[in-house]
């Protein structure tokens, strides 16, 4: 791994940790690498944000005042590279060269030189995973409980697996474990050079996301929205079932995504850029609402979250998936179905929405869930509750809460 590589994924630290940018914000920071660099210091950055407490506490016992928060995050990145196996003779070098080449950080590379050079190699040794932010953690503990909590914290300290929905008929699929839900699991590589990518065999979806269009059940010609669409995994699932399908996110740029995916794979689906509220059509036989949520369940793909996001958002978030149901409820034909899910592990994202929606609505009926590879232990509050403890020993799933009305 090149200087250029670390310094790129120091960069990319700071902007989530100092400067509270996602890393999919922040991701323009290594336009000037060449692709592979471009993963690779992405990959580096997503590693040491799963273990940033860790880190903190080695380096406590060597550091009596912190240092420049660009510092920090370089011996952050060294401690974690150092402890997950990497030479620390070459990591050390490493790292204090990135510093010293920047002016700004020059004067602090014998300070990180000396630092580094005390740190073990089994430095994370006994500590326990990285802990969830606490205005996530108690709400949690208090719905699921502390050891419950602390399995959804190892599988989240863990780099997780890539997960590929197969699409139906195909022959040209990369070699993986198949899990108990039809989605296949390989380690995580380079997706574009995986078998069938080309030919459009598969996509990558979490196992967790797409279960949700099982839930849903699509026969073939029936008209189906996917609403709040983008990036597209739904999109294809249900197209490749042979729906009649809409698809529709107010994001024109993550539509072009969806667009890319559909072309790859030779399915096809109507696309609206729209808001989601204010976008009206003729009723449809199906509805998927995949609804904005705080993507708490997601943390084991996207470890920068804890850091950026707060409880500020979910009762913002909680009362748009209130309104987006009952619009996705009014563009419903008479015993048509809706899915509504979010990747939450919060009960008012999931349970709490079911429930008041039942309320509202006194023509609406649950229905009870049924999908491939369900397991008893799934079921919560007349739906599928989802967690990243669930296959633990595989890798784990998304966390996610999915339920199905009929109108």
């Amino acid at each position: 791994m090149t200087d250029e590589v670390r310094a790129a994924a120091i960069d990319l630290l700071g902007a989530v940790l100092s400067e509270g940018a996602l890393l999919a914000q922040a991701l323009p920071v290594l336009d000037h690498l060449p692709p592979p660099d471009r993963a690779r210091a992405q990959r580096l950055a997503a590693t040491t944000l799963r273990h940033v407490e860790q880190a903190d506490r080695v380096l406590a016992a060597h550091i009596r005042r912190a240092p420049p928060p660009a510092v920090r995050d370089a011996l952050r990145l060294a401690v974690t590279e150092i402890a997950l196996g990497a030479a620390p003779h070459g990591v050390v070098n490493a790292v204090v060269g990135v510093l010293r080449a920047n002016r700004r950080t020059a004067h602090q590379a014998g300070f990180a030189n000396a630092v580094l050079r005390k740190i073990p190699e089994d430095a994370f040794a006994g500590l326990p995973a990285q802990r969830l932010p606490k205005w996530l953690r108690q709400p949690l503990v208090h719905t699921y409980g502390r050891d419950i909590v602390s399995a959804i914290e190892a599988v989240q300290a863990e780099a997780p697996p890539i997960d590929l929905t197969p699409r139906p008929g195909a022959t040209e699929l990369p070699e993986g474990a198949v899990l108990p839900t039809g989605s296949i699991r390989v380690a995580a590589t380079q997706v574009s050079a995986l078998p069938g990518f080309a030919l459009g065999h598969w996509w990558v979806q979490d196992a967790a996301a797409a279960l949700a269009v099982r839930l849903l059940d699509p026969k073939p010609g029936e008209r189906i929205a996917d609403l709040c669409a983008a990036p597209g995994g739904k999109t294809l699932q249900l197209a490749a079932a042979g729906a009649d399908v809409t698809a529709v996110d107010i994001s024109a740029p993550r539509l072009e995504r969806l667009a890319e995916n559909l072309t790859r794979t030779g399915l096809s689906a109507k696309i609206v850029a729209a808001d989601v509220l204010g976008w009206q059509d003729e009723p449809f036989d199906a509805i998927l609402l995949d609804a904005p949520c705080s993507a708490t369940g997601t943390i084991r793909r996207h470890p920068d979250l804890p850091f950026v996001k707060g409880d500020d958002d979910v009762a913002a978030l909680a009362q748009l998936q209130s309104q987006m149901i009952d619009h996705a409820l009014g563009l419903l034909k008479p015993g048509g179905r809706l899915v509504f899910c979010t990747c939450s592990l919060l009960p008012e994202e999931g349970e709490a929405q079911i429930a008041a929606a039942l309320t509202r609505h006194s023509g609406l009926r649950l229905d009870t869930p049924t999908v491939p590879g369900m397991e008893p232990r799934w079921l919560s509050g007349g739906g599928l509750r989802l967690r990243p403890d669930f296959w633990a020993d595989r890798g784990g799933m998304d966390g996610f809460f999915m339920a199905r009305f009929t109108r």
